[in-house]
Order: structure tokens, then sequence, then C-alpha cells
């Protein structure tokens, strides 16, 4: 029993040590002495075996232990690279992935480029052909950059990597592994630098770039075809400037030390020896220590801009119709002058009625004209001398080192001549001629401005007096700087409504009874009083205030009318005068139309009366706007008659109504020749059928001479001075009731 119970406790013990061996001591004699030597051994086998599966176990855990830890450290080390690692088993698509950004699926079976629908279009291709290459054996690993679409429908810039590591007795590839890494932002940065060199290759400026030690490590395309050769003959050199000494260099180098930057215009040559304007900019280039590490050397070629400046140059200072120095050049080079206090005299021209010829044969022959007069007075001017093109018609010659009197007038009268000298074009015969004013340095001004204003004074007076030439004096300053108050004047008594309306009677010459009467505009300010007619209007000619001026004369005296018409007290016509500025209007009708319209006065109670000299600027036009005017009902006639140049041919083509004859032809009345002239004026006045009207009558000689002449109408101070608007109410009031006192009375017979 005690045998049976040592044998049990055996079996027990082996038990156990097969789940603690450590705690197990094995006694070889106590099994020896309870079993038997066969069971003995069987026993000691089983142990070996037991304890070799244990040693196993505890291996194989601890491997497991060992591998799960590294696949912790390469799923951690992948995770912080941010790459994604792949193992794709070819023969069943499946792709074991760690770290998959993109969301990638499963390729099925048979598919050649796993995620072939997540690859860019254009890029598929691409991968295809890298990925048969390595599979052929013809490359070592397989790598290639393309777009992978992520989970959002994103294309992201990819690396992938990757290297067959298995195959089967066939040499067939069984498996593959790679990474694939997230390159969106080198490519964008590969683009971008990608893009800086095609600029800097592409640019046409030479380009040349130097290490720290200034020795030549790159430069562009436009570096060779400025200075020739190939890129490795230039490659390592040092820096230098053909035709400039090591002393330059080193000046160049220290300016760079101390400001980082050097730009300079020089003369290089070029590959084939030509001397060019050449710019050149040298900057610094600093890592991110601040430490130099190149320097960029920018070579600008400035021929076509200098020829460019050159052009602009010539377009600004030059006229291009005749190509004489312009008005910007004439105050440059008078500023010069000035400066330097050199004696000169300026020369002013402005050619008369110029206007006329561009009008009536074209722009186009008129700057002909012109082009051949510059060359023609260009060829007088002195060799110091220079001809300039002010602007429209207007020349100028400064004639510099020279204030002698007689070397000045020699040449105004010379240049006179030759403008005068008939020129022939298009089969027309031109003559023109000018006037000149001459100013001189410094004794007429000291500044180019002075000098031009005071030069324009003077020809303004010398072409009152026509082809002529006219030295500048204080005189002629005061003059102009009255005019200039007089424009100013006016300009404010337009705007303050200081031009009033007088109206002077026109009288039946046999029954002495009003028949119309004259608007005549009077100027009254209230500092200056009354401005007479005779200062104002030429100036108001030359402004262009006229039109102004005649359209306030127009509307008071139609408004005038219609109040005197209302009143039965009027119903005659109202002779307005015409400015020559206002018949040239394109919309002179639409403007008479709105006037009377505004007014409610019917054309008929409207006369308008227009000089000789308007219409015979231009009688084929003149015509044109009198018909229309005539169409409208409105009465026309002819001022000042006797005064111009009419020729009968177009007088009686004129749809006029009455004729005026000029004061200065009553007044020399007491002569026979001058009786003679009106008897002409008034007879052809009636042949053409039209009414005359004699003004300036102040004598009853003139007025019986005048009847005698079989003149109708008569206006002047025999009857009457020009009356304002209040005085001639009752002018009208008093010729109303005299008109009363004249009807016989009825008598009643019983």
């Amino acid at each position: 029993m005690i045998k049976q119970i040592k044998k049990i406790s055996v079996v027990m013990m082996l038990l156990n040590a097969v789940y603690s061996l450590p705690a197990f001591a094995l006694n070889f004699d106590e099994l020896n002495n309870t079993f038997s030597p066969l069971m003995a051994g069987v026993f000691v086998v089983f142990f070996f075996i037991t304890l070799g599966q244990y040693l196993y176990n505890k291996k194989l855990k601890r491997a497991h232990q060992t591998l799960s830890l590294s696949e912790h450290r390469l799923k951690s080390t992948v995770e912080g690279s941010g790459d994604t690692l792949w193992d794709w088993n070819i023969a069943t698509g499946e792709i074991i992935r760690i770290n998959d950004k993109y969301m990638m699926h499963k390729s099925a079976a048979g598919e050649f480029i796993p995620n072939a629908n997540r690859i860019h279009p254009q890029d598929i291709t691409l991968v295809d052909r890298l990925l048969k290459q390595h599979i052929a054996e013809k490359t070592a690993f397989f790598e290639a950059s393309y777009r992978i679409k992520d989970s959002l429908d994103q294309y992201h810039w990819v690396l992938d990597r990757g290297k067959i590591i298995e195959k089967d007795n066939n040499l067939n590839p069984l498996r593959m592994t790679g990474t694939v890494r997230d390159i969106s932002h080198l490519k964008s940065t590969e683009e971008r630098l990608n893009l800086f060199a095609k600029c800097v290759e592409s640019l046409t400026d030479a380009i040349a770039i130097y290490d720290r030690h200034f020795n030549l490590v790159d430069l562009n395309p436009s570096y060779l075809k400025l200075f020739g050769g190939i890129r490795v003959q230039y490659i390592g050199r040092p820096f230098t400037l053909s035709g400039y000494d090591n002393r330059y260099m080193s000046e160049i180098k220290a300016c760079l030390k101390d400001t980082e930057h050097w730009q300079e215009e020089l003369k290089l040559r070029n590959h084939k020896d030509i001397l060019l304007p050449i710019e050149i900019t040298i900057d610094e280039i600093k890592n991110n220590q601040g430490q130099i590490t190149n320097y960029v050397v920018v070579f600008s070629d400035l021929t076509e801009r200098k020829k460019a400046e050159s052009q602009l140059h010539n377009l600004s200072n030059r006229d291009r119709t005749t190509g004489l120095p312009n008005r910007n050049l004439f105050f440059t080079n008078l500023k010069k002058l000035a400066q330097q206090k050199t004696h000169h005299a300026l020369l002013v021209f402005d050619l008369d009625n110029f206007k006329k010829i561009n009008d009536s044969l074209g722009h186009q022959l008129g700057d002909s004209l012109l082009a051949k007069l510059a060359m023609r007075l260009n060829k007088l001017a002195r060799q110091q001398d220079t001809f300039y093109r002010l602007g429209g018609d207007e020349f100028a010659l400064v004639m510099s080192g020279t204030n002698d009197i007689h070397t000045i007038t020699r040449t105004a009268k010379q240049f006179l001549a030759a403008i005068a000298t008939p020129f022939k074009m298009a089969n027309h015969e031109l003559v023109i001629t000018s006037s000149v004013g001459i100013v001189l340095f410094p004794e007429d001004g000291a500044t180019p401005e002075i000098l031009l204003k005071n030069a324009d004074t003077a020809m303004y007076h010398a072409k009152q007096k026509g082809n002529h030439y006219l030295f500048f004096n204080d005189s002629m300053n005061e003059q102009a700087v009255k005019r200039l108050q007089i424009e100013n004047l006016m300009r404010y008594g337009l705007k303050e409504d200081h031009f009033v309306v007088y109206y002077q009677p026109k009288m039946d010459i046999k029954t002495g009874k009003l028949v119309g009467m004259e608007a005549l505009v009077r100027f009254i300010t209230p500092k200056k009083g009354i401005i007479s007619p005779g200062v104002f209007i030429p100036i108001a000619e030359e402004t262009g205030q006229i039109i102004e001026i005649g359209e306030v004369v127009l509307d008071k005296a139609c408004k005038d009318v219609k109040n005197w018409i209302d009143q039965d007290l009027f119903n005659g016509r109202v002779a307005v005068n015409l400015s020559a500025k206002q018949f040239s209007l394109p919309d002179l009708t639409t403007r008479i139309d709105v006037i009377l319209q505004k007014n409610q006065l019917p054309s008929y109670f409207l006369e308008l009366e227009i000089t000789e000299g308007t219409v015979m600027d231009d009688p084929k036009e003149a015509i044109s706007i009198m018909r229309s005017l005539s169409a409208r009902g409105i009465h026309l006639a002819i001022d000042d008659f006797g005064t111009g140049y009419s020729s009968l041919a177009y007088l009686k083509q004129f749809p006029l109504n009455t004729l005026k004859v000029d004061k200065a032809f009553v007044d020399d009345m007491n002569t026979e020749r001058g009786r003679n002239m009106v008897d002409s004026i008034v007879t052809i006045a009636h042949n053409l059928d039209l009414h005359v009207v004699a003004e300036g009558v102040e004598q009853a000689e003139q007025l019986v001479i005048l009847e005698d002449l079989n003149c109708e109408t008569v206006q002047g101070y025999y009857y009457s001075k020009p009356l304002s608007p209040d005085e001639f109410s009752e002018f009208l009031k008093s010729q109303k009731q005299r008109e009363r006192n004249e009807q016989p009375s009825l008598k009643v017979v019983n």
C-alpha cells in the first residue's frame, strides 16, 4: 500500500513538473527506488520531452513579444515618417498597408496596377510603363511620381517606390513591397523652382551667378548671346568687366560690402566687339544665417531702350508735321539761355488768315503748306539760331548771342518776304502773309514765359497792320493788360448779367413813323461804368465770348419785343446783329429756334443783321445757312454794305430782305462822289428787290438827300439815340399817341 502511494506521488510530481519546472527538483534515486528501471526510463524521457516543449513555448512566446514590439516600432516609425507602407500579393491582388492616408482599397485579382482608378488619367501611362520595366527586371526598383486621389476626391502628388521580394519557381513575381510618400509640397517647390529657372533662362537680360569669392558658377543663354562663347569657358572664372581695371572691380566690391547692391550704366563690348550701353546690377544672396553665398549680376542691354528714348524724345520735342522743335523744347532751350544769361532775340510769327486755307482746301493741304513753309524759313535761319513750331500756325525764331537791332530786323524782313512768296500746291497758287512780334532778352523779360507773352503782344499789334513786324514796348504791355482786364470783366459780366440791350428806332423816311428798331448791346459794369462796344466787342470776337453775348442780346430782345407786342405798342421787327463766330456755329438755327420758342415770339418779328465780311468768308456755306434761316420766316439784312468785298454774283443769290448803307457812306454824302456812291448802293438794292436802311443819320440834310435817293428807312441820332428798354417803352407810347392824334376825327351829320 505504501509503495502504491509512493508511485502516485511520483506521478503527481512529474505532472507538476510539466507546469512548474522551476519548482520541481527531480530525484532519480527516488525514482529508481519507487519504479522499475523500465518505468524510470520512461519517466525520464517523458520529463525531458516535457522540458523541451516548455523551453520551446517559452522561446516562441518571447519571439512573439519581440515581433509584436518590432511591428509596433515599425508602425510608429512609418506613421512618424508620414509614408504609407504597402505589401502587394500580386497573385491575389491583396495589399496590406500601414498608415494608409488615401483610403486605398484592395486591388482585384489580375489587376496589374493597384488602385488604377485613383491615379490621375494623365499619369496612369507613366506608372504602367515604370511598373512593367521593374517586373521585367529592367530596373532595380520601381519608382514613380504621380497624382492620386484621396477619399475627398482631391489629387495629391506622391512618390511610390517598391521592389519585388518574392518569386515563384518560374521566376514570376509573387510579392512586392514599397512605400508611398506625399510629395505635394516638394512638387510645388519643384514647379516654382522650374518656373524661376525657365524665367532666368528665357530672360533677354544676361545673368551670371558668382560664388561668395566672385567666381562664376552659372549663367543663362542670354549671357552667351550677348558676350559669345560657350558655357564651359566661363565657369570658374573671376568676375571682371572688359575695359575696366582691377581698381574699379575693387570699388564695386567695396560698394557691395556697404550697400549689398550696386548698379551702374557702363559701356561694354559684345561678342561682335561693338560698344554697347549696358546697365549692370549686382545683388548679394544670403543664406538663412545671413551669410553671403552668391552674387547675382544682371547685364541689361540698353541699346533698344536708348533708341526708344530717342524716338520718344523726338516725339515729345519735335513737331510731326514740320519736323521742327516744338513748344516743349522751345521752353527748355529758352530756359537754358536765360540761365546762361546769353543775349538773344525772340521772333514770334503768326500766319494771317491761315484758317481759310484749312477750311477751303482741307487740313491735309494745310499741313503740307506748313511743312514747306518750315523748310523755306529754316534755311534762312543762322547756324546758331533755332526755328520752332509753337502750335497751329504759330512759329518762333530764337536768335542766340545777339541783340543787334539791324541783324534782327533784317532777319524779320527776310522771313516776311519768304512767307509772302507764293506756294504752288495741288494746282493752287497760295499766298499767305504773316505778322511778327519781337522781344529781346533780358530787356523785355527775364523768363521764357514773359518773353513769349510780350512777343505775342507785339505780334497782336503787328497783325493789326498786316504783313508787318513790331518790337515790344511798354505801351503794348499796358494795352495787353487792359485787354485782359476787359476779358475778365466780360466773363464776370456774363455771369452777373451786366450786359443790357438798348434799342435805336428805325423810321420810315417819308412818314417819320416807327417801323422797327435795332438791338444794340451795352456793357455796364458796377465799377467801370459803361464800356464802349468798340472796346469790348473786338476782344469778345477774339476770345469767343461774343457767342454767349450774342445769345444774351437775342434772348433779351425777343423778350422785350414780345412784351411790347402784347401791350399793343409795337408791330414791327427787331434787328439783332449776328457775329461771324455765331454765324459759323453748326447748330445756329437750333439755337435761334430755342430762344424764339422760349419767349413765344413769332419769327416774323425777328431780323438778323449779318456783316458783309461774314458772308463773303465762305459764300456757298453762307447761302445754305441764310436759306435755312429765311425758311423759318426770319428776315435777313446785310450790314455795313460797301465796306467789304461783296460780289454781285453772290449778292443776288443771298436770300436777303434788307440792305443797310454804312454810316461812312452817309457821312460822305456832302460830296458828289459820296452821294453817287449811296445812289449806286440804293439802286443795286432796289434792282435786287431789297429794302434799304441808312444808318448813322444825324442831320436833316442827310435825310433830304436819302429821301431824294429813294431810301426807305433811316436810323440814327437825328431821330433818337439808342434807348434803354424803359426809355424805349416811353418812345413807343409817344409814337402810339402820335398815331392816334393824326387819325382824322369823325363828324356826326344831323
